[in-house]
Protein backbone atom coordinates (compact mmCIF):
# COMPACT_ATOMS: atom_id res chain seq x y z
CA UNK A 1 0.00 0.00 0.00
CA UNK A 2 1.25 3.47 -0.89
CA UNK A 3 2.82 5.47 1.94
CA UNK A 4 1.95 9.15 2.12
CA UNK A 5 4.71 11.74 2.73
CA UNK A 6 3.70 11.85 6.40
CA UNK A 7 4.26 8.12 6.70
CA UNK A 8 0.60 7.09 6.85
CA UNK A 9 -1.01 4.62 4.53
CA UNK A 10 -2.83 6.03 1.53
CA UNK A 11 -6.47 5.41 0.73
CA UNK A 12 -7.38 2.04 -0.67
CA UNK A 13 -8.44 3.57 -3.98
CA UNK A 14 -5.32 5.70 -4.25
CA UNK A 15 -3.22 3.42 -6.41
CA UNK A 16 -4.20 1.97 -9.74
CA UNK A 17 -3.09 -1.39 -11.05
CA UNK A 18 -0.14 0.34 -12.68
CA UNK A 19 0.88 1.90 -9.38
CA UNK A 20 -0.02 5.40 -10.63
CA UNK A 21 -2.50 7.77 -9.01
CA UNK A 22 -4.99 10.30 -10.28
CA UNK A 23 -4.71 13.88 -9.07
CA UNK A 24 -7.78 13.33 -6.91
CA UNK A 25 -6.18 10.31 -5.25
CA UNK A 26 -2.99 12.30 -4.64
CA UNK A 27 -5.06 15.04 -3.01
CA UNK A 28 -6.66 12.47 -0.69
CA UNK A 29 -3.27 10.97 0.19
CA UNK A 30 -1.83 14.38 1.09
CA UNK A 31 -4.81 15.80 2.96
CA UNK A 32 -3.97 14.18 6.31
CA UNK A 33 -0.72 16.13 6.61
CA UNK A 34 -1.66 19.08 4.40
CA UNK A 35 -5.40 19.76 4.94
CA UNK A 36 -5.27 23.01 2.94
CA UNK A 37 -3.78 21.51 -0.24
CA UNK A 38 -6.00 21.76 -3.32
CA UNK A 39 -5.98 20.39 -6.85
CA UNK A 40 -5.21 23.91 -8.08
CA UNK A 41 -2.17 24.00 -5.80
CA UNK A 42 -0.90 20.69 -7.19
CA UNK A 43 -1.40 21.91 -10.75
CA UNK A 44 0.41 25.14 -9.92
CA UNK A 45 3.42 23.26 -8.53
CA UNK A 46 3.45 21.18 -11.71
CA UNK A 47 3.38 24.34 -13.85
CA UNK A 48 6.39 25.59 -11.87
CA UNK A 49 8.31 22.40 -12.69
CA UNK A 50 8.41 21.04 -9.14
CA UNK A 51 6.77 17.77 -10.23
CA UNK A 52 6.35 16.11 -13.63
CA UNK A 53 3.48 13.58 -13.55
CA UNK A 54 2.89 11.29 -16.47
CA UNK A 55 0.00 11.90 -18.87
CA UNK A 56 -2.42 9.38 -20.31
CA UNK A 57 -3.22 9.51 -24.06
CA UNK A 58 -6.36 11.46 -23.14
CA UNK A 59 -4.32 13.99 -21.14
CA UNK A 60 -5.10 12.93 -17.56
CA UNK A 61 -2.34 13.29 -14.99
CA UNK A 62 -0.99 10.15 -13.37
CA UNK A 63 1.33 10.45 -10.37
CA UNK A 64 3.91 7.94 -9.22
CA UNK A 65 4.85 7.29 -5.58
CA UNK A 66 7.98 9.39 -6.24
CA UNK A 67 5.81 12.28 -7.44
CA UNK A 68 3.73 12.13 -4.26
CA UNK A 69 6.83 11.98 -2.08
CA UNK A 70 8.30 14.97 -3.93
CA UNK A 71 5.05 16.89 -3.50
CA UNK A 72 5.22 16.20 0.21
CA UNK A 73 8.75 17.61 0.36
CA UNK A 74 7.66 20.78 -1.49
CA UNK A 75 4.61 21.37 0.70
CA UNK A 76 6.60 20.68 3.84
CA UNK A 77 9.34 23.14 2.88
CA UNK A 78 6.72 25.81 2.18
CA UNK A 79 4.86 25.16 5.42
CA UNK A 80 7.79 24.63 7.79
CA UNK A 81 10.53 26.75 6.20
CA UNK A 82 8.59 29.37 4.24
CA UNK A 83 10.89 29.03 1.24
CA UNK A 84 10.35 30.50 -2.23
CA UNK A 85 9.89 27.97 -5.04
CA UNK A 86 13.28 28.80 -6.55
CA UNK A 87 15.04 27.76 -3.34
CA UNK A 88 12.85 24.66 -3.00
CA UNK A 89 13.70 23.61 -6.55
CA UNK A 90 17.42 24.02 -5.88
CA UNK A 91 17.07 22.04 -2.64
CA UNK A 92 15.30 19.16 -4.42
CA UNK A 93 17.94 19.09 -7.13
CA UNK A 94 20.64 18.96 -4.44
CA UNK A 95 18.80 16.12 -2.71
CA UNK A 96 18.68 14.15 -5.96
CA UNK A 97 22.43 14.65 -6.29
CA UNK A 98 22.85 13.24 -2.79
CA UNK A 99 23.91 16.55 -1.25
CA UNK A 100 22.89 17.70 2.23
CA UNK A 101 21.24 21.12 2.38
CA UNK A 102 20.42 22.93 5.62
CA UNK A 103 17.11 24.73 5.65
CA UNK A 104 16.22 27.88 7.63
CA UNK A 105 13.85 27.56 10.57
CA UNK A 106 10.49 29.26 10.64
CA UNK A 107 8.42 30.01 13.70
CA UNK A 108 4.64 29.77 14.00
CA UNK A 109 2.37 32.02 15.97
CA UNK A 110 -0.08 30.44 18.39
CA UNK A 111 -2.95 31.26 16.05
CA UNK A 112 -1.39 29.04 13.38
CA UNK A 113 -0.13 31.75 11.05
CA UNK A 114 3.35 31.24 9.67
CA UNK A 115 5.85 33.93 10.49
CA UNK A 116 9.16 33.91 8.62
CA UNK A 117 12.18 34.21 10.88
CA UNK A 118 15.63 35.18 9.65
CA UNK A 119 17.76 32.08 9.14
CA UNK A 120 20.81 31.50 11.27
CA UNK A 121 23.51 34.04 10.60
CA UNK A 122 22.51 37.71 10.53
CA UNK A 123 20.45 38.09 13.71
CA UNK A 124 21.46 41.62 14.69
CA UNK A 125 19.35 44.71 14.10
CA UNK A 126 21.00 45.17 10.71
CA UNK A 127 21.61 42.88 7.77
CA UNK A 128 23.94 43.43 4.83
CA UNK A 129 22.65 43.40 1.26
CA UNK A 130 24.46 40.18 0.37
CA UNK A 131 23.11 38.52 3.53
CA UNK A 132 19.57 39.55 2.63
CA UNK A 133 19.93 38.17 -0.91
CA UNK A 134 21.26 34.89 0.44
CA UNK A 135 18.58 34.60 3.13
CA UNK A 136 15.71 35.13 0.71
CA UNK A 137 17.20 33.42 -2.35
CA UNK A 138 16.67 36.21 -4.89
CA UNK A 139 18.88 38.13 -7.30
CA UNK A 140 19.97 41.77 -7.25
CA UNK A 141 17.44 42.68 -9.95
CA UNK A 142 14.48 41.50 -7.86
CA UNK A 143 15.71 43.36 -4.79
CA UNK A 144 16.12 46.56 -6.82
CA UNK A 145 12.55 46.18 -8.08
CA UNK A 146 11.25 45.87 -4.52
CA UNK A 147 13.23 48.97 -3.57
CA UNK A 148 11.78 50.89 -6.51
CA UNK A 149 8.29 50.29 -5.11
CA UNK A 150 9.33 51.25 -1.59
CA UNK A 151 8.82 47.77 -0.15
CA UNK A 152 12.39 47.71 1.15
CA UNK A 153 14.57 50.70 1.90
CA UNK A 154 18.29 50.40 2.66
CA UNK A 155 19.79 52.39 5.51
CA UNK A 156 22.43 55.07 4.97
CA UNK A 157 25.25 52.52 4.93
CA UNK A 158 23.44 50.28 2.45
CA UNK A 159 22.40 47.69 5.05
CA UNK A 160 18.81 46.90 6.06
CA UNK A 161 16.97 46.53 9.33
CA UNK A 162 16.37 42.96 10.50
CA UNK A 163 12.66 43.11 9.55
CA UNK A 164 13.70 43.31 5.89
CA UNK A 165 14.09 39.51 5.76
CA UNK A 166 10.50 38.98 6.87
CA UNK A 167 9.23 41.56 4.37
CA UNK A 168 11.24 40.03 1.53
CA UNK A 169 10.08 36.48 2.30
CA UNK A 170 6.46 37.60 2.31
CA UNK A 171 6.90 39.43 -1.00
CA UNK A 172 8.27 36.21 -2.49
CA UNK A 173 5.43 34.15 -1.02
CA UNK A 174 2.76 36.52 -2.35
CA UNK A 175 4.46 36.34 -5.73
CA UNK A 176 3.62 32.65 -5.90
CA UNK A 177 -0.02 33.69 -6.18
CA UNK A 178 0.59 36.23 -8.93
CA UNK A 179 0.72 39.26 -6.63
CA UNK A 180 3.55 41.38 -8.02
CA UNK A 181 5.60 43.97 -6.12
CA UNK A 182 3.78 46.81 -7.89
CA UNK A 183 0.53 45.50 -6.44
CA UNK A 184 1.93 45.87 -2.93
CA UNK A 185 2.45 49.63 -3.06
CA UNK A 186 -1.01 50.17 -1.59
CA UNK A 187 -0.11 47.95 1.38
CA UNK A 188 3.10 49.91 1.88
CA UNK A 189 1.22 53.21 1.78
CA UNK A 190 -1.38 51.91 4.26
CA UNK A 191 1.36 50.71 6.62
CA UNK A 192 3.02 54.12 6.51
CA UNK A 193 -0.28 55.86 7.31
CA UNK A 194 -0.87 53.50 10.24
CA UNK A 195 2.69 54.10 11.49
CA UNK A 196 2.12 57.85 11.18
CA UNK A 197 -1.03 57.61 13.29
CA UNK A 198 0.78 55.68 16.01
CA UNK A 199 3.61 58.20 15.87
CA UNK A 200 1.21 61.08 16.46
CA UNK A 201 -0.25 59.34 19.52
CA UNK A 202 3.10 58.65 21.19
CA UNK A 203 4.79 61.91 20.14
CA UNK A 204 3.81 63.75 23.37
CA UNK A 205 5.30 60.93 25.44
CA UNK A 206 8.56 61.08 23.53
CA UNK A 207 8.83 64.85 24.06
CA UNK A 208 8.03 64.71 27.77
CA UNK A 209 10.60 66.04 30.25
CA UNK A 210 10.31 63.01 32.53
CA UNK A 211 12.79 60.28 31.40
CA UNK A 212 10.45 57.55 32.66
CA UNK A 213 7.61 58.92 30.57
CA UNK A 214 9.85 59.03 27.50
CA UNK A 215 10.89 55.44 28.15
CA UNK A 216 7.22 54.49 28.34
CA UNK A 217 6.78 55.73 24.77
CA UNK A 218 8.49 52.65 23.33
CA UNK A 219 6.21 50.27 25.21
CA UNK A 220 3.16 52.27 24.14
CA UNK A 221 4.39 52.22 20.51
CA UNK A 222 4.67 48.42 20.56
CA UNK A 223 1.23 48.09 22.13
CA UNK A 224 -0.39 50.36 19.55
CA UNK A 225 1.47 48.64 16.70
CA UNK A 226 0.12 45.28 17.83
CA UNK A 227 -3.45 46.61 18.00
CA UNK A 228 -3.08 48.22 14.59
CA UNK A 229 -1.90 44.96 13.03
CA UNK A 230 -4.81 43.05 14.59
CA UNK A 231 -7.33 45.61 13.37
CA UNK A 232 -5.85 45.57 9.86
CA UNK A 233 -6.06 41.77 9.74
CA UNK A 234 -9.65 41.80 11.01
CA UNK A 235 -10.69 44.40 8.42
CA UNK A 236 -9.11 42.41 5.57
CA UNK A 237 -10.80 39.21 6.73
CA UNK A 238 -14.13 41.00 7.00
CA UNK A 239 -13.78 42.50 3.52
CA UNK A 240 -12.96 39.08 2.03
CA UNK A 241 -15.59 37.25 4.03
CA UNK A 242 -13.07 34.73 5.38
CA UNK A 243 -11.69 33.88 8.76
CA UNK A 244 -8.07 32.81 9.20
CA UNK A 245 -7.28 29.93 11.57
Amino acid sequence: MLQTPSGGAGHGTAATDSGLMSIGAVLSALRDEFPEVTISKIRFLESEGLIEPQRTPSGYRKFSAHDVERLGHVLRMQRDHYLPLKVIREHLEAMERGEAVQLPVVGRQRDGASVPEPPEGPTAARIRRDELLAAVGVEQQELKEWESYGLLTPLEDGAYDAEAVTVALLVVELGRFGIEPRHLRAMKAAAEREAGLVGQVVAPLRRHRNPQTRAHAEARTKELAGLTVKLHAALVQSALGVRLP
